[in-house]
Parts: structure tokens; sequence; C-alpha cells
């Protein structure tokens, strides 16, 4: 992409004032997207975004420019803006670079950008049809959204490292809407991996389309969830949307040093039920969340967060390693060349169990069974967070019972890993795209079937002295 002098002759430039470390991150990401709406294709969209971006790190401080102008002249002078936030004299380099080898390796069937529009856009009309067709009374309007990223980049540092990497991901949701008398129901389904076009191998378009829209037709016969405190199973297809947004982001290393996070200053203590196990590992297979190296040139490698309930690790980029004089363990991230590295999940997950799932819905007396989760909050100084249920079901003397609607679930993080009684023998994903300082970034999250002791669930109660629901 850019000639390896003269990315040395950049470095040399950017530590010119001092510094302990600078590295360039250059990028040329391809985008396709593809939206149907009305039964129509409304858009299609293509594109191609190349930059570099450069980093000068001096003690605890960051100085981080970016441009599009690759050329030489381009990259010295966003190289001069970082050296100026470095002070005292410059420091020997290793511009020797030695190319780093990742610990995992990714095979790509069918690379998207060989894929014809057409063929991206049958995949499209498929899962519109597909939804649309089961009830073409109820289901009164479907958004599809296909989309696939080709990502090409090159890192350099001072360290003497220097990484090519290609980054492919593929993508496909529905969002369906039903619609009876007065009631209106939302579905929503997705599927993406580290993969090409052979995505659609083991997701087809059609069982997309009918996932959505059977969720929210189902949803129109829902009865009001009841509220109050009660015993939850997360069903292992809910996926890690909970450990993601009230644990993973407390474990990511900048939050803690900022004392951000409830789990500040509790490494080796048991934070969590000793059946509770918590890793975070991007060099799963064909995972929406994995990579081969992280955005500052680091191999990907499995981190084991929580073991058996006590608090081991939490997850590096190289600036907060080394303010604790360790190394990063792979986990800078970043959403383009125009933003600078921090601590990022990948994929995250709750480590399955040893109990049959079923078993686990058998011995809940009674509660609520979470199938799929929505959105939600999360204070990660505090843990608390409220998330909404998008498919849920009472559990009535150890057997599913009748579907519900309205349900929210509202806890706290650390206290909910505490009082996890059972963890399944299964494992269930979903994908995503993680917000953090104004960045996102592809994940996945993963859990197995959970038997939570207890959790405030916000549902409807009847008997309001004016006759109306009140929402909890």
């Amino acid at each position: 992409m850019v000639e390896k002098q003269i990315l040395k002759e950049v470095l040399d430039v950017a530590m010119v004032r001092g510094g302990d470390f600078a590295d360039i991150f250059i990028e040329e990401k391809k985008i396709v997207g593809i939206g149907c709406e009305a039964g129509r294709i409304e858009k299609v969209h293509s594109g191609v975004d190349v930059g570099a971006g450069l980093r000068v790190i001096s003690g605890h401080s960051t100085a981080y420019a970016y441009t599009n102008d690759l050329s030489r002249t381009g990259l010295l002078e966003a190289a001069k803006i970082v050296s100026h936030a470095s002070t005292g004299d410059k420091k020997e380099v290793n511009m020797d670079f030695t190319k780093v080898k990742p610990m995992v390796d990714f095979e790509f069937m069918e690379h998207p950008g060989e894929v014809p529009t057409d063929r991206k856009v049958e995949v499209v009309e498929a899962a519109d049809k597909a939804a649309r067709s089961l009830d073409k009374n109820k289901i009164k309007q479907v958004l599809v959204g296909y989309g696939d990223v080709v990502q090409k980049v090159a890192i350099a540092n001072t360290v003497g490292d220097y990484v090519e990497d290609e980054r492919v991901r593929t993508r496909l949701m529905v969002h369906a809407v039903a619609a009876l008398d007065a009631t209106i129901q939302t579905g929503y389904e997705a599927v993406g991996s580290l993969c090409g076009f052979e995505l659609f191998k083991n997701y087809s378009p059609e069982q997309v389309g009918e996932a959505a829209a059977r969720r929210a037709l189902d949803m129109l016969e829902a009865k009001p969830a009841p509220a109050g405190k009660m015993p939850v199973v997360m069903a292992s297809e809910a996926g890690g949307t909970m450990v993601h947004e009230a644990c993973g982001h407390g474990l990511e290393a900048d939050l803690v040093q900022k004392e951000l996070s409830v789990y500040a200053g509790k490494k080796g203590q048991l934070v969590a039920s000793e059946e509770v196990s918590v890793f975070d590992d991007a060099t799963i297979d064909t995972r929406y969340g994995s990579y081969r190296f992280d955005d500052e040139g680091v191999p990907a490698r499995r981190v084991n967060l929580i073991e058996n309930g006590v608090l081991t690790d939490f997850m590096y980029d190289r600036l907060t390693a080394a303010k604790e004089d360790r190394k990063s363990n792979g986990h800078g991230r970043r959403e383009s060349y125009q933003h600078k590295p921090i601590p990022r999940m990948g994929n995250t997950c709750i480590a399955p169990g040893r109990t049959d799932p079923d078993k686990i819905i058998r011995e809940t007396k009674n509660g609520l069974l979470v199938k799929k989760m929505g959105g939600g909050q999360v204070n990660t100084t505090t843990g608390d967070f409220v998330f909404d249920v998008a498919e849920g079901y009472l559990i009535s003397d150890g057997e599913i019972g009748p579907m519900v609607r309205g349900a929210t679930l509202t806890g706290n993080g650390p206290e909910v890993l505490r009082i996890v009684e059972m963890v399944g023998s299964d494992l269930g994903f979903t994908i995503g795209t993680c917000g953090k300082d104004g960045q996102g970034v592809p994940v996945s999250d993963a859990q197995p079937t959970m038997a939570i002791k207890q959790l405030i669930v916000g549902g409807t109660t009847h008997g309001e002295p004016n006759g109306k629901i009140r929402r909890i």
C-alpha cells in the first residue's frame, strides 16, 4: 500500500521531537450496501475510503492525525503535526521492520468483490419475499439491509512491527412490522460473519426473513408481560447482549484505569458465581467480531477475563498496557484510519457450563424465559442496566408457557453474575456494531442458557384507580 522506506521516513519524522512510541495505520476500505423497503430496492451504494492515521505516544499522552493523502508529502505533513506533541531528545527507534505472524488464519471462500451486484440484490429480494409471504395481511412493512466490507490494512510502528491484513465481513438484517387492529409489533433478525458471500450457505436469506416476520406475528398474539421480581432464564438464542453491555465494557482497561468501571480494583476477587467464566476471543472462526490482528498490529488471542467467578484480566490496547508495564493482549481497535485505537471487545462470551439446557427450564418452577434481547442502556460505572425483551415466554411448573410482550429486565451486571444458578452446555451468538467514544466496530457476543435467581421484570399491572395500565 505504501513502500516500507516511506513508512520508515514518516515514523522517523513523527518521533523527531521525542516520544515513546509511534505507529501508522493505513487503510483501504470498500463497502457495498443494498436496502429494500416497501418491496422495492431503494438503494444500492458502494464506496471506497483510503487514508492513514498517525499516532505518537509520549508518556500517557497521545497525539493523533489522519489524512487521505497517501503520498510521501501528505504522510510527512501528518507526521510533522503529531511530532509537536512530544518534547525532549529524539530516541533511537527500530526501523528494521519484521512482519508479524498471526496466531490464527481465516479463509474467505467467496470474496464479495467478485460477486455480481445482481446476486446480492437477489439475496435481499428473497429475504423480503419470505418475510411478506408468512402473512400478506398482517405483515405491513419489511426492511431488508445487506452489507459487505472489504478492508485492507497495513500497520507499522517504531518497535519494528509490520502487519498486512485483509478483513472481509458480510451481513444481512431484516426488520418486519406486523399489525392487527390497533396493535403493532416488530420483529428483527440479523446474521453476519467474518466471511464472504459464503455466509448464505449457512444462513439462507429466506430463513432470516421468515424469522423476523414470525417474531413480529407471534408478538401480536402475545400476552402483556407481568411485572415484579422473578427468576429469569436467558436462553442461548438470546445471545450475549447482557454480557456485552452489563459486563464487557466494564472489563475494558481504559474504563478500569479511569475508575469508570465497577470492576476497578477487583482483580483477583470473586465477582461472579463460580458457575460463570467470561472470555473474549477474536480468533473464533468466522465470527463477526473476529480478526487476525487488532488495529495496532497485535495478534488476536483468547483472553480469559473471569474464571470460575474470579476476575483475572482486562482487555488492553498498547497505551493502557504501557500504563501497567505489560503488553497489549490484542484489543486495540478503531472504526477507521480517522480514529485512534482504544480498548474494545471482539467476541465476548460467557463460557458454556455442564448443565443440559432443558434441565434448566424444567428446574425453574415459575419465571420468564428470554429468547431474544432488544435494546437497552447500561451505566458502566455502576453496572446498572435496563434491557428490552424482544421475545420472551412465561415459565410455569418447569414448562414453557405463553409468549409475552412489553417486558424489560432491570438489574446490575455484577450482581446478576453473582446470582447465576445454572449454566447450560450450549452457546448462542449474536452480532452487532458496538459504539464507544464515537466509534463503531463489529462485534459478536455469546452466552449459554443461564438460570438467574431473580431480576426485576418490567411489564404491565392492572388495578390502577383510573383503570389505566401502568408501565413499570
